[in-house]
């Protein structure tokens, strides 16, 4: 910027920068007029719109690698944004360098968005190694990121020391069996996560395993998703026996797994000693008639469930109706067949 441009600007109302700023989005506002000149930064933070701004929406504006440096030079001074979306930007590992930088700083950001950044392992290792610090954000959503096994033991190994995240979100990132080991091994000491999405992956039933030791000494987690992880009946059979000694999850999804009579029966019989499980998803799996006369047995004496999602089995009109009698004992009970 020239001398004169920067003279002019040292000397324009205020007003007049105000109306200037009328005309930007918040992108601009919030990165590219930082640390413009003096007069502009303390413009800015009078700026009413800047001042009020608590929710950053970024998603799928082709930012670029020097747009995200901005935006993490930005972050670490802002003290009024709580939600920040840069979703769909393809900032890969080199763009999570910045942001998982600006995280070790910001002392506001509450949920971060970054879904479909194509992130990888290495972008997971920044970010885990920032939220080891940071004591602020509560949600992150890293759905379709490629972190795969690798991916997912750096970020367990952050769940090990942070104090404030709640809900993490890894739909969709290639973890297997091994990543699962790591991420149940956090679970049994992480003392703050409540819900935990790992749907769209491919943990199998070893994984399913894994996540259900953790789940016999978690004692925060209440909403867990493994939808769409080939997870089988012996992996059912593990979710039953934690779901016995479990007292605190409240929502389970196994949708789309290969969960057939025979899983359904353990499940059934957890439903027996369960008294916390409110909601179960079982869509699109392999329960037959026989499954469906198991869980119709338990829903009798179960009196804590009140969703209960079964679409798209295997069942023939008599299992359906057998379930659907249950309403006459169960009127509160959500039964979608």
């Amino acid at each position: 910027m020239t001398d004169q441009i920067k003279s002019s600007l040292h000397t324009l109302p205020t007003e007049h920068i105000y109306r200037i700023f009328n005309y930007l989005d918040d992108f601009d506002i919030f990165c590219t007029m930082q640390n413009v000149c003096t007069r502009i930064n303390a413009t800015l933070d009078n700026y009413r719109r800047y001042k009020a701004l608590t929710t950053l929406q970024l998603c799928n504006k082709k930012m670029g690698l020097q747009g995200i440096e901005h935006l993490s030079n930005t972050l670490k001074q802002n003290k009024t944004v709580t939600t920040l979306d840069i979703g769909v930007n393809q900032i890969d590992d080199k763009g999570a360098y910045y942001i998982a930088d600006a995280l070790g700083q910001n002392q506001t950001l509450n949920i971060l968005n970054l879904q479909l950044n194509n992130i990888g392992p290495q972008g997971a290792e920044y970010l885990a190694n920032s939220l080891k610090q940071n004591q602020t954000l509560t949600r992150l959503n890293l759905h379709y990121n490629q972190l795969g096994d690798e991916g997912a033991q750096h970020l367990a190994s952050a769940l090990q020391h942070n104090k404030t995240l709640t809900r993490l979100n890894l739909i969709r990132n290639e973890i297997g069996e091994k990543g699962a080991y790591h991420l149940s091994n956090a679970l049994q000491l992480n003392k703050t996560l409540t819900t935990f999405y790992i749907a769209e992956n491919k943990i199998g039933d070893l994984g399913a395993q894994y996540i259900a030791k953790a789940l016999q000494i978690n004692q925060t987690l209440t909403i867990l998703y493994v939808a769409q992880n080939q997870i089988g009946d012996e992996g059912a059979h593990h979710f039953a026996n934690a779901l016995q000694q479990n007292r605190t999850l409240t929502t389970l999804s196994l949708k789309a797994n290969h969960i057939s009579n025979q899983g359904a029966y353990h499940l059934a019989n957890a439903l027996l000693e369960n008294n916390t499980l409110t909601t179960l998803n079982l869509k699109w799996n392999e329960i037959g008639d026989q499954g469906a006369s198991h869980f119709a047995n338990a829903l009798r004496q179960n009196e804590t469930l009140i969703f209960l999602d079964i679409r798209c089995n295997i069942m023939s009109d008599d299992g359906k109706n057998e379930l659907l009698e249950i309403r006459n004992y169960e009127p509160g009970l959500k039964l979608i067949i």
